[in-house]
Order: structure tokens, then C-alpha cells, then sequence
């Protein structure tokens, strides 16, 4: 099939720009972190996100992705091996960095959460609303890149293990390769025993739908968790931005999965009542 030489210059010039943005972000990415005091630890970091910007024709490469990607750079020794582990990761989470002139990746995520609080705790949802924090845009960050910038950097890993692995659905690996048979849509206990604990309560629930994700119950936790200061100190958004960005850093890993998974319970219990 011949190359439409017009759109392959396109792609050049946009993937050149992509190169430089990757290149202010790679310096400015964990750079308390010892391992990043060697540039050819940074020039790995580098070269997967530029591959990976090139391969993803719809993408590219957003902010946020060094946040993901670093962590897999340290864990894994050999490039090609941190690159494939990449870009199975974003496979899960590239719809986050998706974004158009009407929509941002995270925006179905933000509605979802704005449901789940609305229902948990309607009036934390009203104080938020009055200060024209509806739609819930303050927690874009945590969503977007799994709050690797709430959390130390071991917290960080801590949680993406252990919640894919509560997320764990043995059907998702299916929409990435064809030749993967998908499991029945009626499960059997010894089939249900694949999934994580988390997704097997969903499964058992039939709910499917995106507000299920364990990462919005995090970030309604946190809320939950800052309410009596929103509610006293909060005068409008940009008070809401500055007490979330307090905790950068310091959000205990293990506490705040705890208090989701109590969100979650609750959420869950009052849905069946309705």
C-alpha cells in the first residue's frame, strides 16, 4: 500500500514536537529520585515515551505519561522490556490522556464521580456545586495519572499493584489479543475465583460501567476524608484546589484504599435501595 507522503510528514512534524515536550517533562519527572541523577536512566525514560509516542497514531504522547512510565523505567532493567510494559499499560489507561476541543479523557470518569458522591455524601456534592466545583475538574489529576503525585513514589507502586490486582478481570486481556477466548458471560464459582475481589463484587453485581473503577472510589474517599475542612474552609474552587494539593505527596496508600473500598460498600448499599 503506497505512503501518502503529505500525512507521513504530518506525522514527522507532530511526533518532532512530541519529542520536544517529552524532553521538558522527562527532566522535571521524579527528579528527587536518585536513579534520575544518571542521564542514561533519564535517556531511557526518554527514549520509550518517543517510541511510544510515535506508535500511538491517535495520542501521541500527553503530559502525565512520564508519571506512568517512570515507574516501569526503574522496575525494569532492560528498555525494550520497560517499553512493551508501557504500552500494556496504557492500553488500560490511554483513554485518560484522550482528549478533544469538547471532552477530556477522565470526563466520564469525573461524572462518575460526581454520581458516587452525590449519592455517598449529598451534602459534601452541594457545598462542592455552590463553588462551581460540580463537575469535579479539581480531581482530573489523580484520575489521570493514578495519584502518583498525591503518593510517595513506594506508596504509588504499593497501590497500582494492589489494585489491578483487585481489578484484576482475566476477559480484559481479550480486547488487547484476539486469539484469547473470552470467558462466559455466566460465571461459575471456580470461574469467578479468576478475578480479583474487587471485580468479582462487580461481576456478581452486573454492573459494569466505568464508575465501578477503584480509582474513583480514591479520589471520593479523599474527599470524604478532607470534608469538615472543604466544608469550613472552602469559600470557592480555588480553596478546594489548594486543600487537595496539600495532601501531594503525603496520602497514605493504605489508608485511602481502606476508606474507598468503605466508600464503595456504602455507594453500593444505598444504589440498592433506590
Amino acid at each position: 500500500m503506497p505512503v501518502d507522503i503529505g500525512v507521513y510528514e504530518k506525522k514527522v512534524v507532530q511526533w518532532k514536537l512530541n519529542l520536544s515536550q517529552i524532553g521538558l517533562d522527562v527532566v522535571r519527572t521524579d527528579r528527587s529520585l536518585v536513579f534520575y541523577e544518571n542521564q542514561a536512566n533519564q535517556a531511557k525514560l526518554w527514549d520509550v515515551l518517543a517510541v511510544y509516542a510515535w506508535i500511538d497514531k491517535d495520542i501521541g504522547y500527553v503530559q502525565g505519561m512520564t508519571d506512568i512510565c517512570s515507574p516501569i523505567i526503574i522496575l525494569l532493567e532492560n528498555e525494550a522490556d520497560a517499553f512493551w510494559c508501557f504500552e500494556r499499560a496504557m492500553r488500560r489507561l490511554r483513554e485518560n490522556f484522550k482528549s478533544s476541543a469538547n471532552s477530556i479523557g477522565v470526563q466520564s470518569q469525573l461524572r462518575s464521580l460526581a454520581q458516587i458522591v452525590t449519592i455517598v455524601d449529598p451534602k459534601l456534592h452541594r457545598h462542592l456545586e455552590e463553588l462551581d466545583g460540580g463537575e469535579y475538574l479539581f480531581a482530573l489529576r489523580m484520575l489521570m495519572v493514578l495519584f502518583r503525585r498525591e503518593l510517595s513514589f513506594v506508596d504509588a507502586l504499593y497501590l497500582w499493584e494492589v489494585m489491578w490486582a483487585m481489578e484484576y478481570n482475566p476477559n480484559i486481556y481479550s480486547l488487547y489479543d484476539k486469539t484469547l477466548e473470552q470467558l462466559p458471560d455466566k460465571l461459575n464459582d471456580t470461574q469467578l475465583k479468576q478475578y480479583g475481589k474487587f471485580e468479582r463484587r462487580i461481576v456478581r453485581t452486573g454492573a459494569t460501567k466505568q464508575h465501578d473503577a477503584l480509582a474513583i472510589f480514591l479520589v471520593a474517599s479523599v474527599l470524604e476524608t478532607k470534608k469538615k475542612q472543604l466544608m469550613k474552609e472552602a469559600k470557592g474552587l480555588d480553596d478546594v484546589v489548594q486543600i487537595l494539593s496539600a495532601i501531594t505527596g503525603n496520602l497514605d496508600a493504605k489508608k485511602a484504599l481502606n476508606e474507598a473500598l468503605k466508600v464503595h460498600k456504602k455507594y453500593m448499599s444505598k444504589v440498592k435501595k433506590t
